[in-house]
């Protein structure tokens, strides 16, 4: 403990500004993202857009592949003109883009919206994380990082947390909300931050770019690095159910009113955001745990066994209707996370040549820009196919020869489920009921924990086949 106290009074102040920006970034981001997926797919009269599976998949792909993609380019901007500047500006637009996505109505400009979102994140994150490197050295940075990845979890349970509660009342909260949080981060960046040393360069800002992309290029060139990053984008893809189909499949098919039952809370107040902010909980009360257990193994075995346990997750995650069963496969999926997800990088910090450790820890966002990219259409239409409970209605109301309207700006997805009530003459219980025992929905974790099991077994060849080595 002794240790620990002197460890930490070694951290400069802006160690702490930073990680408490991040805190804050990650609230008001995690508070509108974990709960997008059903912003854009409920009912419009609920205050949502009603768009399709397909349109929420490419909406929310295509943007946050952006957000980790974009991070390669835009150190190269905070490096030429600053990180103050940066984040300043990334806060500005972070606000105009809460505003607009909550504002905006069509698709094209919803996405055009998330897209100004997601480049404001890439704006960020890369100074951040940054400057918790620039205020460690050898023997602060594993508490350093530490601490960093806590408030992460922090951010990304508070956020949800209270967007859980407050979206049945009004989605103007939750983004709201959002605005609020991250205007907090002006308070940190105008009075405490202070512009780290930066080494002095006489390229442009196209140099700059031109440079990133030479690096990015020459660090891929190491093809075992690439199969690695490839193996690792299949289990980005099933790592990101959680945000993508998760919180759409628990409110479309599983009674949450009886875990407000028992806290003796009314219906209505458990709702998917709340249970998909408890993978955060989880970690933040059992990640000391997890790592103290995952650092006797190396990491590409604790990576192996990790992705497999999240795997399991993902099938009791989407098994079974019961929400007992949904939140322990949320805590085993949990479990899998904290024992592959800091061994990635972990990994990759280990295998990087000395002097392209920088170069090799920026190309490891790749897959997961992948894997958000994989995600966005897998949990469009191969998810809406098989698990999404709109469509299965309505190719229930076509196969037993009913007629109901089609979707319009007068006749809404509500609508239709009470039509369709009607004409099978079945209240929402039992309707739901006859279509979980017709089609099956919960076959699509097949999809899912076979992405994670794939990743597993190709690492495990991986390491046995290509690697050879006892090293990692």
């Amino acid at each position: 403990m002794s240790n620990l106290k002197q460890v930490l009074k070694k951290f400069p102040r802006v160690f702490w500004v930073s990680n408490l920006m991040e805190l804050f970034e990650r609230w008001a981001w995690y508070g509108l993202y974990n709960s997008l997926a059903l912003y854009l797919t409920l009912s419009k009269e609920s205050g949502a857009l009603g768009f399709t599976q397909v349109q929420k998949g490419t909406i929310m792909g295509t943007g946050t592949m952006l957000l980790y993609f974009l991070p390669l380019i835009t150190g190269a901007i905070a490096d030429r003109i600053g990180y103050k500047k940066v984040l300043i500006l990334s806060f500005t637009m972070y606000i105009g883009g809460y505003i607009m996505l909550g504002s905006f109505e069509t698709y094209p400009l919803v996405f055009a919206s998330y897209l100004f979102l997601a480049t404001a994140g890439a704006l960020f994150k890369p100074i951040i994380s940054g400057m918790i490197a620039k205020t460690t050295d050898k023997e602060t940075s594993s508490v350093g990082f530490g601490i960093f990845y806590m408030m992460i979890n922090i951010g990304g349970f508070i956020g949800p947390f209270i967007a859980g509660f407050v979206y049945k009342i009004s989605w103007n909260y939750v983004f709201a909300l959002s605005v609020v949080t991250i205007a907090v981060n002006y308070i940190f960046v105008f009075f405490f931050f202070k512009e780290p040393n930066r080494e002095p360069s006489d390229n442009s800002f196209l140099q700059h770019v031109g440079e990133a992309f030479r690096n990015i290029y020459h660090t891929l060139a190491n093809w075992k690095y690439v199969i690695f990053l490839l193996i690792m984008s299949l289990f980005w893809t099933a790592f990101n159910q959680l945000y993508y189909t998760f919180p759409v499949f628990l409110d479309q098919w599983v009674d949450l009113d009886k875990i407000s039952a028992l806290f003796g809370l009314a219906p209505g107040k458990i709702t998917a955001i709340t249970v998909l902010s408890m993978d955060a909980f989880y970690i933040i009360v059992l990640m000391l745990y997890i790592s103290s257990i995952s650092m006797k193994f190396k990491p590409l075995t604790s990576m192996i066994t990790g992705i497999i346990i999240l795997g399991v997750g993902l099938i009791l995650m989407f098994l079974t209707r019961s929400p007992w069963i949904v939140l322990f496969g949320v805590l085993v999926f949990a479990v899998g996370e904290m024992a592959s997800s800091p061994k990635y990088t972990e990994y990759i910090g280990r295998i990087a040549p000395p002097d392209k450790k920088a170069l090799y820890m920026g190309t490891s966002f790749l897959p997961i820009a992948i894997g958000h990219f994989l995600t966005g259409w897998i949990s469009g239409r191969p998810f809406e196919v098989v698990a999404d409970k709109f469509y299965l209605l309505q190719k229930a109301v076509a196969e037993n020869g009913f007629t109901i309207p089609d979707i319009s700006d007068t006749f809404t997805q509500t609508e239709y489920y009470q039509k369709a009530e009607q004409v099978f003459g079945m209240n929402t219980i039992e309707l739901t009921n006859h279509l979980w025992t017709t089609y099956s929905p919960n076959q699509v974790m097949y999809q899912y924990a076979g992405l994670a099991f794939s990743a597993a077994l190709l690492l495990f060849l991986y390491d046995k086949y290509i690697l050879k080595s006892k090293t990692y």
